[in-house]
C-alpha cells in the first residue's frame, strides 16, 4: 500500500517539475511525472531491499526528496538538450543541408 502512496507522491512532483521549470515546451506532458513515478518507485524498493522500514521516516524522506532532486535534473537536462539539438537543426535546414 505505501508504494501506491510513494508512486502518487512521485507523480506528484514530477507534476510539479514539469509546471514549475523551464523547457516545458520541449517535452511532452507525461514524460516528467512518469519519470517521477518510476524514480520514486524505484528507490522506495531499492530502501526496503536495504532494511528501512516502511513506517519510517528516513525512507519517505530520502525517496520523495532524491525524486525530486532526480527529476529537476532530469528536467532541465532534457529542455537544454532537446532546445540545443533542435537549434542545431534549424541551422542546418537554413543552410539547405540535409537532416539527419
Amino acid at each position: 500500500m505505501e508504494l501506491l502512496f510513494v508512486a502518487l507522491g512521485g507523480a506528484i512532483i514530477g507534476l510539479a517539475a514539469r509546471y514549475f521549470l523551464p523547457h516545458r515546451h520541449t517535452h511532452g506532458a507525461v514524460l516528467i511525472p512518469a519519470l517521477g513515478v518510476m524514480v520514486s518507485s524505484a528507490l522506495w524498493v531499492a530502501l526496503t531491499w536495504a532494511g528501512l522500514k516502511w513506517n519510517g521516516g528516513w525512507i519517505w524522506w530520502i525517496t520523495l526528496v532524491g525524486t525530486a532532486v532526480i527529476v529537476a535534473v532530469s528536467d532541465i537536462v532534457i529542455g537544454r538538450v532537446r532546445t540545443a539539438q533542435d537549434d542545431r537543426l534549424l541551422a542546418d535546414l537554413s543552410k539547405g543541408a540535409v537532416a539527419r
